[in-house]
């Protein structure tokens, strides 16, 4: 029979957890202008620097490393997910259902930094999403043990070689974002000064063509979402066929990351229960690092270079995402009732 001490501690503990949330759960609900959900605490830092997010707001189901929301007085909240699928799932659903936040008229920003391709960005590079596309929900056979004809090991759900649309699914693996919304993101940010290092300068010049070897800029493209850190070239060829078939070409990766399609799911669901707008869904992703080798490297020799990205773009990810967060709180009149047209 279980000890009525215990209950009296675990009740002790509920009615604590109570006490700490109760401030905030009294009030009435915070309704930002803008969210920005990063994922780490490097994605975060740039944020929580250079704004004065005094409102602190601890939300039951956040994780321990990163348990509160911070506001300022404008309207900008700052969240932290913590990485990969699970911990985004999770955080944005406790986010979306605390009942603290009123996110049925707000902006929500995903900013964070990523890996990208040398065809199509270089470090510090900053990208706006039209398409998040999930590389782990299908069939994948060790190139060791594929057919002699095939690419690659990677197959549809339900399908019967590469190339083949999946048969079946879960539907999470393709969302695709407000296209009107990236392109005045774009607008609003093209001209943004965007952070750069002499190491990250010297790195990219390993590869042979623009925009890999480029200085970084601004650019529409889409992002890929996989809990697993994969790297090189053979799998990054893979993953540009998965992201073509899944959007029936239309869809081009640029960035890849492990959590955005997660955190678009609890999103979406947030949405279809009335309390929020999926269609003010803003995706940004700054590239801290390359998806494969350069010319003359092995890709473990790629995977575990310095490349200088990293601080670069997690400037960036701040600079882009703060130009278009202030943008939308500062002509909020019109934002509030849409994307304004010009």
């Amino acid at each position: 029979m279980p000890s009525p001490f215990r209950f009296g501690i675990l009740s002790a503990a509920f009615a604590a957890s109570l006490v700490s949330a109760a401030p905030a759960a009294n009030a009435a609900p915070i309704a930002p202008k803008v969210m920005v959900i990063t994922m780490f605490g490097g994605e975060a830092k740039p944020w929580l620097e250079a704004r004065k997010l005094d409102t602190k707001v601890k939300v039951p189901g956040l994780s321990k490393e990163y348990p509160e929301v911070t506001c300022d007085a404008e309207g900008l909240c700052v969240m932290t997910t913590a990485m990969g699928y699970a911990n985004a799932a999770s955080s944005v659903s406790a986010v979306v259902y605390s009942g603290l936040f009123d996110l049925r008229q707000s902006y929500i920003l995903i900013a964070g930094i990523a890996g990208v391709d040398p065809s199509d960005g270089t470090l510090g590079s900053a990208h706006w999403a039209r398409f998040a596309v999930d590389a782990g929900l299908r069939h994948e056979i060790d190139p060791r043990q594929i057919p002699a004809d095939w690419p690659d090991g990677v197959i549809g759900l339900g399908a019967q070689k590469p190339g083949e649309k999946p048969k079946w699914g879960s539907g999470t693996e393709v969302y695709k974002l407000n296209e009107n919304l990236a392109e005045k993101a774009l607008v609003l940010t093209s001209t943004v000064e965007l952070a750069d290092s002499d190491e990250a300068k010297a790195y990219r010049a390993a590869y042979k063509t623009a925009p890999g070897n480029a200085a970084p800029a601004v650019s529409i493209c889409d992002t890929l979402s996989t809990d697993t850190y994969w790297h090189g070239s053979k799998t990054a060829e893979s993953m540009g066929k998965w992201v073509s078939l899944l959007t029936d070409g239309a869809g081009n990766y640029c960035t890849t990351q492990m959590e955005d399609n997660a955190s678009l799911t609890a999103l979406q669901r947030g949405a279809d229960a009335g309390l929020l707008q999926f269609d003010r869904i803003a995706l940004l992703r700054t590239a801290s690092n390359f998806d494969r080798e350069p010319e003359g490297k092995t890709a473990i020799e790629s995977l575990s270079a310095n490349s200088g990205g990293f601080g670069p773009a997690t400037v960036n990810a701040y600079r882009v995402g703060s130009k278009f967060a202030d943008a939308v709180i500062g002509e909020w009149t019109e934002w509030q009732k849409g994307i304004p047209a010009k």
